[in-house]
């Protein structure tokens, strides 16, 4: 990695961290620390933008009373939240780090004192050597609060800390020009800004408790980052 780099934002969704059960995978989990610990140890500022809240709140409650979608989002991460925070904290120590949770709604950006705020926060945490752990609050988080999905908030955190690189990680090894597990999809090593491939996307169905990025997310916020 270059010497330049000196600040990175990793985010990280609920289908890399979830099997095909949608249960926690603690070993993915490991291993994304792990590598963390690498980059701690280079020098290098991580922020770790997680998903997952509402899968590990539905491993707890299973199936609830609620029937509006978005309140049961609410008491499924409300339940998760502090459930996946503890699979993090538990790591992070068996790896003598440190990490520290960081809930926002999108008003939290808007510029004025909210955004001082967390400016601030991420600041004193990464000066500390503490890995800030960021996640939408989707306790609270509703309607005009809310980011489209965490890789909107991976970029908005990878803007407000100057970062020098956004890592996007996904279950899928790429953008490819079909479907992935079609042999004649060739993936694509390189996107330009300009370069026009959502061709190439298609929007894919998503169960209750999973991620609400995609491939065509990840695409619109590479590109807009990159800009």
């Amino acid at each position: 990695m270059d010497d330049d780099i000196k600040k990175i934002v990793v985010k990280v969704g609920t289908n890399v961290l979830t099997n095909k059960d949608n249960r926690i995978l603690g070993p993915v989990l490991r291993e994304l620390v792990r590598q963390i610990s690498v980059l701690n140890e280079r020098n290098i500022d991580v922020v770790l933008v997680s998903s997952g809240s509402a899968i590990a709140g539905k491993e707890v409650l299973g199936e609830i009373k609620a029937t509006d979608k978005a309140i049961r989002r609410q008491i499924y991460s409300s339940v998760g939240q502090p459930r996946l925070m503890r699979h993090y904290y538990s790591i992070f120590h068996d790896y003598g780090m440190r990490c520290a949770q960081v809930l926002a709604t999108k008003r939290d950006f808007d510029a004025g004192k909210h955004r001082e705020n967390m400016i601030n926060c991420y600041q004193g945490l990464l000066a500390e050597g503490v890995t800030p752990i960021a996640n939408e609050d989707d306790a609270v988080s509703l309607s005009m609060s809310m980011f489209s999905d965490n890789d909107e908030l991976a970029s908005l955190v990878a803007e407000l800390i100057d970062a020098d690189r956004l890592i996007i990680l996904s279950d899928t090894d790429g953008l490819y020009t079909g479907h992935p597990d079609d042999e004649d999809s060739e993936k694509i090593t390189e996107v330009t800004v300009d370069q026009n491939v959502e061709k190439y996307v298609k929007a894919s169905g998503k169960k209750e408790g999973e991620g609400r990025g995609g491939m065509a997310s990840k695409l619109k916020i590479a590109k807009g980052t990159a800009k």
